[in-house]
């Protein structure tokens, strides 16, 4: 895992056809089910307040900059994002889709392919199951022992880095590279 930015060439062609980086990232953890709250009004934990932030400064101390957030309108991912913004040096803006609340990966991918054009690189805030199957269908190479951990699971706060090289309309099973993978745990 780089300790520092790593290099990376995006396009700033407006058809998103070259160079881009998608940051994956899972909302950190949220109060149980079954409290008493609907699902999508879940707020964070403790711990997932805690965490949150460190996914944050991750980002910054790594050099990751996106130029959207794309978040789900869930409550402990909008928390996510609201605690992990204040670590960025230059945070984007953030769009709430309906779609990437317990959104399957086809629909993550088309609210990335309509939102990310013309960007270089856009996070996505987002739910388990989808966010882990994107994350292990998307990234057909990478450090061995990443791919393996990544395939294994993707904890809450994890932040999974893909570069895409064909860009976001080529986003297709395998195209991806796994470029780094963060967890509060690791």
């Amino acid at each position: 895992m780089p300790s520092g930015p790593v290099p990376h060439t995006t396009s700033s062609a407006s058809d998103g056809t070259a160079g881009c980086r998608l940051l994956l990232i899972r909302h950190a953890k949220a109060v149980p089910k079954g409290e008493g709250i609907e699902d999508v009004e879940r707020p964070l934990n403790e711990r997932g307040r805690a965490d949150a932030p460190r996914a944050g400064r991750w980002l910054a101390e790594s050099g990751y900059k996106p130029d959207l957030a794309l978040c789900s309108p869930a409550r402990r991912t909008r928390q996510t994002w609201q605690l992990l913004v204040p670590s960025l040096p230059d945070p984007p803006d953030a769009v709430y889709d309906d779609r990437l609340y317990n959104g399957v990966p086809n629909a993550l991918v088309t609210v990335v392919t309509e939102r990310g054009a013309g960007l270089g690189c856009v996070a996505l805030i987002g739910h388990n199951p989808a966010i882990h199957a994107l994350a292990s269908a998307l990234c057909g190479s990478g450090p061995p022992e990443l791919l393996e951990e990544i395939r294994a699971g993707f904890p809450k706060s994890g932040v999974v880095v893909v570069d895409l090289p064909g860009g976001w309309d080529a986003m297709t099973p395998g195209s991806g590279h796994l470029t780094a993978f963060w967890s509060p745990r690791r």
